[in-house]
Protein backbone atom coordinates (compact mmCIF):
# COMPACT_ATOMS: atom_id res chain seq x y z
CA UNK A 1 0.00 0.00 0.00
CA UNK A 2 1.24 3.46 -0.94
CA UNK A 3 0.53 6.71 0.95
CA UNK A 4 -2.33 8.74 -0.50
CA UNK A 5 -1.95 11.87 -2.55
CA UNK A 6 -3.74 15.01 -1.44
CA UNK A 7 -7.14 15.70 -2.98
CA UNK A 8 -5.57 18.68 -4.78
CA UNK A 9 -2.90 16.50 -6.40
CA UNK A 10 -5.42 13.80 -7.30
CA UNK A 11 -7.51 16.32 -9.22
CA UNK A 12 -4.67 18.36 -10.72
CA UNK A 13 -4.38 18.32 -14.51
CA UNK A 14 -1.59 19.92 -16.54
CA UNK A 15 -2.08 23.51 -17.63
CA UNK A 16 -3.60 23.85 -21.12
CA UNK A 17 -0.50 25.76 -22.21
CA UNK A 18 1.77 22.81 -21.29
CA UNK A 19 -0.55 19.92 -22.08
CA UNK A 20 0.47 19.43 -25.73
CA UNK A 21 4.17 19.64 -24.94
CA UNK A 22 3.90 17.04 -22.17
CA UNK A 23 2.29 14.58 -24.58
CA UNK A 24 4.62 15.42 -27.46
CA UNK A 25 7.72 14.72 -25.38
CA UNK A 26 6.54 11.12 -24.96
CA UNK A 27 6.91 10.50 -28.69
CA UNK A 28 9.80 8.44 -30.03
CA UNK A 29 9.20 8.86 -33.77
CA UNK A 30 11.49 11.90 -34.24
CA UNK A 31 8.71 14.17 -35.47
CA UNK A 32 9.58 17.87 -35.14
CA UNK A 33 7.17 19.91 -33.03
CA UNK A 34 6.37 23.54 -33.75
CA UNK A 35 5.27 24.75 -30.32
CA UNK A 36 2.85 27.69 -30.36
CA UNK A 37 0.93 26.48 -27.32
CA UNK A 38 2.92 28.62 -24.89
CA UNK A 39 4.28 32.16 -25.02
CA UNK A 40 7.90 31.00 -24.90
CA UNK A 41 9.57 33.82 -26.84
CA UNK A 42 12.50 32.78 -29.04
CA UNK A 43 13.90 36.25 -29.78
CA UNK A 44 17.19 37.42 -28.20
CA UNK A 45 17.02 39.54 -25.07
CA UNK A 46 17.70 43.26 -25.17
CA UNK A 47 21.40 43.82 -26.06
CA UNK A 48 22.15 45.43 -22.69
CA UNK A 49 20.82 42.35 -20.92
CA UNK A 50 22.74 40.03 -23.23
CA UNK A 51 25.95 41.94 -22.53
CA UNK A 52 25.46 41.52 -18.79
CA UNK A 53 24.72 37.83 -19.18
CA UNK A 54 27.95 37.22 -21.08
CA UNK A 55 29.96 39.22 -18.52
CA UNK A 56 28.74 37.38 -15.42
CA UNK A 57 32.13 35.91 -14.58
CA UNK A 58 34.27 38.77 -15.86
CA UNK A 59 35.94 41.45 -13.78
CA UNK A 60 33.15 43.81 -14.81
CA UNK A 61 30.49 41.35 -13.67
CA UNK A 62 29.12 40.74 -10.18
CA UNK A 63 29.89 37.03 -9.89
CA UNK A 64 33.59 36.77 -10.76
CA UNK A 65 34.36 35.19 -7.39
CA UNK A 66 31.73 32.48 -7.91
CA UNK A 67 29.60 33.63 -4.97
CA UNK A 68 25.84 33.92 -5.55
CA UNK A 69 24.24 35.12 -2.32
CA UNK A 70 20.58 35.73 -1.58
CA UNK A 71 19.34 39.22 -2.23
CA UNK A 72 16.94 40.85 0.20
CA UNK A 73 13.44 39.38 -0.15
CA UNK A 74 12.23 42.65 -1.66
CA UNK A 75 14.84 42.18 -4.37
CA UNK A 76 17.88 44.18 -5.41
CA UNK A 77 17.34 47.95 -5.30
CA UNK A 78 18.74 48.17 -8.84
CA UNK A 79 16.12 45.69 -10.14
CA UNK A 80 13.19 47.43 -8.46
CA UNK A 81 14.38 50.73 -9.89
CA UNK A 82 14.55 49.08 -13.31
CA UNK A 83 10.85 48.24 -13.24
CA UNK A 84 10.07 51.81 -12.17
CA UNK A 85 12.27 53.11 -14.99
CA UNK A 86 10.39 51.04 -17.57
CA UNK A 87 6.98 52.21 -16.33
CA UNK A 88 8.23 55.79 -16.64
CA UNK A 89 9.53 55.05 -20.15
CA UNK A 90 5.98 53.98 -21.02
CA UNK A 91 4.81 57.43 -19.96
CA UNK A 92 3.49 56.90 -16.43
CA UNK A 93 4.48 58.31 -13.06
CA UNK A 94 5.90 56.01 -10.38
CA UNK A 95 5.56 58.51 -7.56
CA UNK A 96 4.28 56.81 -4.41
CA UNK A 97 4.72 53.26 -5.76
CA UNK A 98 6.28 50.28 -3.98
CA UNK A 99 7.95 47.34 -5.74
CA UNK A 100 9.25 43.89 -4.90
CA UNK A 101 10.93 41.40 -7.21
CA UNK A 102 9.32 37.99 -7.74
CA UNK A 103 10.10 34.68 -9.43
CA UNK A 104 8.42 35.70 -12.66
CA UNK A 105 4.93 37.10 -13.06
CA UNK A 106 3.36 33.82 -11.91
CA UNK A 107 4.81 34.29 -8.44
CA UNK A 108 3.49 37.86 -8.37
CA UNK A 109 0.07 36.48 -9.30
CA UNK A 110 0.14 34.05 -6.40
CA UNK A 111 1.17 36.73 -3.90
CA UNK A 112 -1.61 38.97 -5.19
CA UNK A 113 -4.25 36.27 -4.79
CA UNK A 114 -3.01 35.57 -1.27
CA UNK A 115 -3.18 39.25 -0.40
CA UNK A 116 -6.50 40.40 -1.84
CA UNK A 117 -8.79 37.35 -1.76
CA UNK A 118 -10.58 35.56 1.11
CA UNK A 119 -11.51 33.69 3.09
CA UNK A 120 -12.65 36.38 5.54
CA UNK A 121 -15.07 35.04 8.08
CA UNK A 122 -18.05 33.58 6.26
CA UNK A 123 -17.21 35.45 3.02
CA UNK A 124 -15.10 33.90 0.26
CA UNK A 125 -13.98 37.25 -1.21
CA UNK A 126 -13.22 35.98 -4.73
CA UNK A 127 -11.32 37.77 -7.46
CA UNK A 128 -13.35 38.79 -10.51
CA UNK A 129 -11.89 37.60 -13.82
CA UNK A 130 -12.83 38.55 -17.38
CA UNK A 131 -13.02 35.26 -19.30
CA UNK A 132 -11.29 33.98 -21.22
CA UNK A 133 -8.35 34.79 -18.99
CA UNK A 134 -4.83 33.52 -18.53
CA UNK A 135 -5.34 30.04 -17.12
CA UNK A 136 -2.72 30.37 -14.36
CA UNK A 137 -4.99 32.66 -12.36
CA UNK A 138 -7.58 29.93 -11.85
CA UNK A 139 -4.88 27.31 -11.28
CA UNK A 140 -3.05 29.36 -8.67
CA UNK A 141 -6.31 30.29 -6.94
CA UNK A 142 -7.15 26.60 -6.66
CA UNK A 143 -3.68 25.83 -5.33
CA UNK A 144 -3.92 28.30 -2.46
CA UNK A 145 -7.62 27.89 -1.67
CA UNK A 146 -8.88 31.14 -3.17
CA UNK A 147 -12.01 31.44 -5.27
CA UNK A 148 -12.76 33.19 -8.56
CA UNK A 149 -15.86 34.47 -10.32
CA UNK A 150 -16.00 35.61 -13.91
CA UNK A 151 -17.82 37.44 -16.63
CA UNK A 152 -17.46 36.10 -20.14
CA UNK A 153 -16.38 37.71 -23.38
CA UNK A 154 -17.58 36.17 -26.65
CA UNK A 155 -15.63 35.77 -29.88
CA UNK A 156 -17.78 37.29 -32.63
CA UNK A 157 -17.84 36.17 -36.26
CA UNK A 158 -15.66 39.15 -37.21
CA UNK A 159 -12.86 38.02 -34.88
CA UNK A 160 -13.52 40.62 -32.20
CA UNK A 161 -13.97 39.69 -28.55
CA UNK A 162 -16.80 41.56 -26.87
CA UNK A 163 -16.08 43.24 -23.56
CA UNK A 164 -19.14 42.85 -21.30
CA UNK A 165 -21.06 46.07 -20.72
CA UNK A 166 -20.30 47.96 -17.55
CA UNK A 167 -23.83 47.27 -16.29
CA UNK A 168 -23.16 43.51 -16.51
CA UNK A 169 -19.83 43.86 -14.74
CA UNK A 170 -21.47 45.95 -12.03
CA UNK A 171 -24.30 43.45 -11.62
CA UNK A 172 -21.75 40.66 -11.22
CA UNK A 173 -19.92 42.67 -8.56
CA UNK A 174 -23.18 43.25 -6.70
CA UNK A 175 -24.11 39.56 -6.84
CA UNK A 176 -20.79 37.89 -5.97
CA UNK A 177 -19.10 40.64 -3.91
CA UNK A 178 -15.53 40.08 -5.10
CA UNK A 179 -12.65 41.74 -3.31
CA UNK A 180 -10.68 42.48 -6.49
CA UNK A 181 -11.01 42.91 -10.24
CA UNK A 182 -8.30 41.58 -12.56
CA UNK A 183 -7.64 43.00 -16.02
CA UNK A 184 -5.00 42.14 -18.64
CA UNK A 185 -4.90 45.30 -20.78
CA UNK A 186 -2.81 43.64 -23.51
CA UNK A 187 -4.78 40.51 -23.24
CA UNK A 188 -3.61 36.96 -22.90
CA UNK A 189 -5.18 34.87 -24.46
CA UNK A 190 -7.43 36.96 -26.75
CA UNK A 191 -5.09 39.59 -28.18
CA UNK A 192 -7.66 42.23 -27.20
CA UNK A 193 -6.41 45.70 -26.25
CA UNK A 194 -7.96 47.68 -23.39
CA UNK A 195 -7.52 51.43 -24.04
CA UNK A 196 -6.98 53.81 -21.15
CA UNK A 197 -10.63 54.90 -21.19
CA UNK A 198 -11.73 51.33 -20.51
CA UNK A 199 -9.30 51.00 -17.60
CA UNK A 200 -10.59 54.28 -16.17
CA UNK A 201 -14.19 53.01 -16.34
CA UNK A 202 -13.25 49.77 -14.59
CA UNK A 203 -11.28 51.74 -12.02
CA UNK A 204 -14.39 53.75 -11.18
CA UNK A 205 -16.24 50.50 -10.43
CA UNK A 206 -13.40 49.43 -8.15
CA UNK A 207 -13.70 52.68 -6.20
CA UNK A 208 -17.49 52.49 -6.07
CA UNK A 209 -17.48 48.95 -4.66
CA UNK A 210 -14.21 49.19 -2.69
CA UNK A 211 -12.29 46.62 -4.76
CA UNK A 212 -8.62 46.11 -5.36
CA UNK A 213 -7.78 46.89 -9.00
CA UNK A 214 -5.21 44.38 -10.31
CA UNK A 215 -3.61 44.67 -13.74
CA UNK A 216 -1.38 42.08 -15.40
CA UNK A 217 0.99 44.25 -17.44
CA UNK A 218 3.38 41.60 -18.75
CA UNK A 219 2.71 42.77 -22.33
CA UNK A 220 2.60 46.53 -21.77
CA UNK A 221 3.55 48.43 -24.95
CA UNK A 222 2.85 45.43 -27.20
CA UNK A 223 -0.16 46.75 -29.11
CA UNK A 224 -0.86 47.13 -32.82
CA UNK A 225 -3.60 49.76 -33.00
CA UNK A 226 -3.50 53.54 -33.23
CA UNK A 227 -4.25 53.85 -29.52
CA UNK A 228 -1.76 55.09 -26.96
CA UNK A 229 -0.10 52.90 -24.32
CA UNK A 230 -2.50 52.09 -21.49
CA UNK A 231 -1.77 51.05 -17.92
CA UNK A 232 -3.24 50.84 -14.47
CA UNK A 233 -0.69 53.56 -13.66
CA UNK A 234 -2.57 55.81 -16.05
CA UNK A 235 -5.67 55.45 -13.86
CA UNK A 236 -5.02 58.43 -11.60
CA UNK A 237 -6.88 60.57 -9.09
CA UNK A 238 -7.60 63.09 -11.85
CA UNK A 239 -9.70 60.58 -13.80
CA UNK A 240 -10.78 58.30 -10.96
CA UNK A 241 -10.92 59.99 -7.54
CA UNK A 242 -10.32 57.46 -4.77
CA UNK A 243 -8.27 55.04 -6.86
CA UNK A 244 -5.09 55.59 -4.82
CA UNK A 245 -4.24 52.73 -2.48
CA UNK A 246 -6.07 50.01 -4.40
CA UNK A 247 -3.87 49.62 -7.52
CA UNK A 248 -1.62 46.58 -8.08
CA UNK A 249 0.35 45.70 -11.21
CA UNK A 250 1.99 42.42 -12.12
CA UNK A 251 5.18 42.92 -14.14
CA UNK A 252 7.43 40.58 -16.09
CA UNK A 253 10.76 40.39 -17.87
CA UNK A 254 9.49 37.52 -19.99
CA UNK A 255 7.62 38.96 -22.96
CA UNK A 256 8.54 42.46 -24.10
CA UNK A 257 12.14 41.77 -23.01
CA UNK A 258 12.34 38.22 -24.45
CA UNK A 259 13.58 36.77 -21.15
CA UNK A 260 11.11 34.02 -20.24
CA UNK A 261 13.77 31.80 -18.69
CA UNK A 262 15.15 34.47 -16.37
CA UNK A 263 11.99 34.12 -14.24
CA UNK A 264 12.03 37.74 -13.12
CA UNK A 265 8.85 39.64 -12.33
CA UNK A 266 7.67 42.34 -9.97
CA UNK A 267 4.68 43.13 -7.80
CA UNK A 268 4.06 46.88 -7.77
CA UNK A 269 1.42 48.73 -5.77
CA UNK A 270 0.48 52.13 -4.40
CA UNK A 271 -0.66 50.55 -1.12
CA UNK A 272 2.16 50.48 1.43
CA UNK A 273 0.42 48.00 3.75
CA UNK A 274 -0.18 45.53 0.91
CA UNK A 275 3.45 45.92 -0.15
CA UNK A 276 4.84 45.32 3.33
CA UNK A 277 2.69 42.25 3.87
CA UNK A 278 3.49 40.87 0.41
CA UNK A 279 7.19 41.13 1.23
CA UNK A 280 6.54 39.44 4.59
CA UNK A 281 4.70 36.60 2.82
CA UNK A 282 7.52 36.30 0.33
CA UNK A 283 10.18 35.84 3.00
CA UNK A 284 9.20 32.15 2.91
CA UNK A 285 10.58 32.10 -0.65
CA UNK A 286 13.74 33.94 0.48
CA UNK A 287 14.34 35.89 -2.76
CA UNK A 288 14.02 35.84 -6.54
CA UNK A 289 16.73 34.63 -8.92
CA UNK A 290 19.73 36.87 -8.17
CA UNK A 291 21.52 36.26 -11.48
CA UNK A 292 18.30 37.00 -13.33
CA UNK A 293 17.89 40.22 -11.33
CA UNK A 294 21.39 41.31 -12.28
CA UNK A 295 20.89 40.63 -15.99
CA UNK A 296 17.51 42.38 -16.17
CA UNK A 297 18.79 45.43 -14.28
CA UNK A 298 20.94 46.40 -17.27
CA UNK A 299 17.84 48.15 -18.63
CA UNK A 300 18.02 50.74 -15.86
CA UNK A 301 20.86 52.44 -17.69
CA UNK A 302 19.12 52.61 -21.08
CA UNK A 303 17.61 55.99 -22.01
CA UNK A 304 13.90 56.55 -22.48
CA UNK A 305 14.52 57.14 -26.18
CA UNK A 306 16.29 53.78 -26.58
CA UNK A 307 13.60 51.98 -24.60
CA UNK A 308 10.89 53.55 -26.75
CA UNK A 309 12.75 52.45 -29.87
CA UNK A 310 12.87 48.90 -28.51
CA UNK A 311 9.10 49.01 -27.89
CA UNK A 312 8.45 50.15 -31.45
CA UNK A 313 10.72 47.51 -32.95
CA UNK A 314 8.91 44.82 -30.96
CA UNK A 315 5.53 46.12 -32.12
CA UNK A 316 6.64 46.19 -35.75
CA UNK A 317 7.96 42.64 -35.52
CA UNK A 318 4.81 41.13 -34.01
CA UNK A 319 2.30 43.19 -36.01
CA UNK A 320 3.70 41.93 -39.31
CA UNK A 321 3.73 38.34 -38.06
CA UNK A 322 0.19 38.57 -36.69
CA UNK A 323 -1.17 39.85 -40.01
CA UNK A 324 0.60 37.11 -41.94
CA UNK A 325 -0.63 34.28 -39.70
CA UNK A 326 -4.19 35.61 -39.53
CA UNK A 327 -4.41 35.91 -43.30
CA UNK A 328 -2.90 32.45 -43.67
CA UNK A 329 -5.58 30.86 -41.47
CA UNK A 330 -8.39 32.52 -43.40
CA UNK A 331 -6.89 31.29 -46.67
CA UNK A 332 -6.35 27.71 -45.48
CA UNK A 333 -9.70 27.37 -43.64
CA UNK A 334 -12.16 29.97 -45.01
CA UNK A 335 -14.86 29.38 -42.36
CA UNK A 336 -12.50 29.63 -39.41
CA UNK A 337 -12.93 32.47 -36.89
CA UNK A 338 -9.63 34.11 -35.98
CA UNK A 339 -9.44 36.66 -33.17
CA UNK A 340 -8.17 40.09 -34.16
CA UNK A 341 -4.59 40.45 -32.87
CA UNK A 342 -4.59 44.00 -31.46
CA UNK A 343 -2.12 43.33 -28.62
CA UNK A 344 0.13 40.79 -26.89
CA UNK A 345 1.39 37.62 -28.65
CA UNK A 346 -1.71 35.52 -29.19
CA UNK A 347 -4.55 34.63 -31.50
CA UNK A 348 -7.58 32.51 -30.69
CA UNK A 349 -8.99 30.35 -33.48
CA UNK A 350 -12.52 28.96 -33.31
CA UNK A 351 -13.75 26.01 -35.42
CA UNK A 352 -17.43 26.18 -34.46
CA UNK A 353 -18.39 27.24 -38.02
CA UNK A 354 -16.16 24.56 -39.52
CA UNK A 355 -16.96 21.46 -37.45
CA UNK A 356 -19.97 22.51 -35.37
CA UNK A 357 -20.53 23.31 -31.71
CA UNK A 358 -19.83 19.71 -30.63
CA UNK A 359 -16.22 19.76 -31.89
CA UNK A 360 -13.76 19.31 -29.01
CA UNK A 361 -10.59 21.31 -29.56
CA UNK A 362 -8.75 19.41 -26.86
CA UNK A 363 -9.14 16.15 -28.81
CA UNK A 364 -7.54 17.77 -31.83
CA UNK A 365 -4.71 19.25 -29.75
CA UNK A 366 -3.96 15.83 -28.26
CA UNK A 367 -4.09 14.16 -31.67
CA UNK A 368 -1.55 16.64 -33.07
CA UNK A 369 0.72 16.21 -30.03
CA UNK A 370 0.54 12.40 -29.79
CA UNK A 371 0.13 11.16 -33.36
CA UNK A 372 -0.08 13.98 -35.90
CA UNK A 373 2.55 14.57 -38.55
CA UNK A 374 2.77 16.54 -41.77
CA UNK A 375 5.46 16.43 -44.42
CA UNK A 376 6.83 19.97 -44.29
CA UNK A 377 9.63 20.44 -46.82
CA UNK A 378 10.69 16.84 -46.33
CA UNK A 379 10.56 16.96 -42.52
CA UNK A 380 7.90 15.16 -40.49
CA UNK A 381 6.38 17.96 -38.42
CA UNK A 382 3.48 18.55 -36.07
CA UNK A 383 1.97 21.57 -34.34
CA UNK A 384 1.43 22.09 -30.61
CA UNK A 385 -1.46 24.40 -29.69
CA UNK A 386 -3.38 25.11 -26.47
CA UNK A 387 -7.06 24.18 -26.06
CA UNK A 388 -9.03 27.16 -24.78
CA UNK A 389 -11.50 25.36 -22.52
CA UNK A 390 -9.25 25.87 -19.50
CA UNK A 391 -9.13 29.65 -20.08
CA UNK A 392 -12.82 29.91 -19.16
CA UNK A 393 -14.31 29.38 -15.71
CA UNK A 394 -16.85 26.52 -15.70
CA UNK A 395 -20.45 27.74 -15.42
CA UNK A 396 -23.04 25.07 -14.55
CA UNK A 397 -25.59 24.64 -17.30
CA UNK A 398 -23.57 26.58 -19.88
CA UNK A 399 -21.49 25.20 -22.73
CA UNK A 400 -17.87 26.27 -22.35
CA UNK A 401 -17.10 28.64 -25.29
CA UNK A 402 -13.53 27.37 -25.31
CA UNK A 403 -14.61 23.89 -26.36
CA UNK A 404 -14.20 24.79 -30.04
CA UNK A 405 -11.31 27.21 -29.57
CA UNK A 406 -7.51 27.10 -29.42
CA UNK A 407 -4.84 29.67 -28.57
CA UNK A 408 -1.70 30.15 -30.65
CA UNK A 409 1.34 32.19 -29.63
CA UNK A 410 3.55 34.19 -32.01
CA UNK A 411 6.78 32.83 -30.59
CA UNK A 412 8.50 30.95 -33.40
CA UNK A 413 10.67 32.76 -35.99
CA UNK A 414 8.68 34.42 -38.82
CA UNK A 415 9.51 31.76 -41.42
CA UNK A 416 8.27 29.05 -39.06
CA UNK A 417 5.15 31.02 -38.07
CA UNK A 418 4.23 31.31 -41.74
CA UNK A 419 3.90 27.52 -41.86
CA UNK A 420 1.51 27.37 -38.89
CA UNK A 421 -1.77 27.81 -40.85
CA UNK A 422 -0.73 25.08 -43.30
CA UNK A 423 0.30 22.72 -40.50
CA UNK A 424 -2.93 23.38 -38.63
CA UNK A 425 -5.14 22.82 -41.69
CA UNK A 426 -3.29 19.65 -42.72
CA UNK A 427 -3.41 18.16 -39.22
CA UNK A 428 -7.08 19.04 -38.92
CA UNK A 429 -7.83 17.24 -42.18
CA UNK A 430 -5.98 14.15 -40.92
CA UNK A 431 -7.73 14.37 -37.54
CA UNK A 432 -11.17 14.47 -39.18
CA UNK A 433 -10.25 11.47 -41.32
CA UNK A 434 -9.04 9.54 -38.27
CA UNK A 435 -12.30 10.11 -36.37
CA UNK A 436 -14.78 9.55 -39.20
Amino acid sequence: MQPSLSIHFQKRLPSPIRLAQIEFLKRTDHVVGVNVAIGNVTLPMHPAMTERMFSLGSKEGSFQDGVVKYSATIGKAETNQTFFHLIECSGFSTKGLFSQITDGASHAMELTLLGVCGPAGSMKLPILLIDPTYTNYSSLASRIGRSTVSITRHLEENGKFTLPKLEIIEKTIQEFKPSALLVIPYDNPTGQFFPQETLDQLGKLCVKYNLWFVSDEAYRDLFYTKNQTSSIWGVTENEVPGITGRRISIESASKIWNACGLRIGALITDNEEFHNQAVAENTANLCANVIGQYIFSALLYESKEKIQTWFQNQRDYYAKMARSVTEGFKKEIPKIIVSHPDAALYTVVDLRNVLGAHFDAKDFCMYAAKDGQVNLNGVKTTLLVAPMEGFYSPKPGNVNPGKTQMRLAYVEPPDVMETVPFLFASLLKDFIASTS
